[in-house]
């Protein structure tokens, strides 16, 4: 099987979706879907934007270029993503990134006066 088969081919199973029901929903042929979950046939680019669509899955997830699902998963896990956060932690990180902020600022305008 090839790595985008394997990967469709786990999320119609957890979708609870046979192979006819995934291919009359995307609108390509059984026998399609069926050669792409066995590795053998390729997953062609129009395909690959319905799978990735349907799924709420990025391309790179189903060609195996990354193991994240999606673009959001990846950006929430500082520190155990914002749903973990206390209300001091939240305070305390806007104080710290107005800081950060204002320092930048005035690191940038001294620069332009050196100029």
């Amino acid at each position: 099987m090839s790595v985008a088969g394997d990967r469709i081919k786990k999320l119609r199973e957890q979708a609870g979706l046979t192979q006819l029901d995934l291919a009359s929903k995307l609108g390509i042929n059984n026998s399609v879907l069926s050669r792409i979950e066995a590795g053998k046939r390729p997953v062609e680019d129009t395909e690959m934007n319905k799978f990735a669509d349907f799924f709420e899955v990025t391309s790179d997830y189903l060609l195996g270029r990354t193991d994240k699902p999606n673009e959001d998963e990846s950006n929430i896990s500082f520190f155990g993503g914002p749903d973990k956060y206390t209300s001091d932690e939240i305070e305390e990180m806007e104080a710290a990134l107005k800081r950060y902020r204002e320092m930048k600022r005035r690191a940038a305008e001294q620069a332009r006066k050196q100029n």
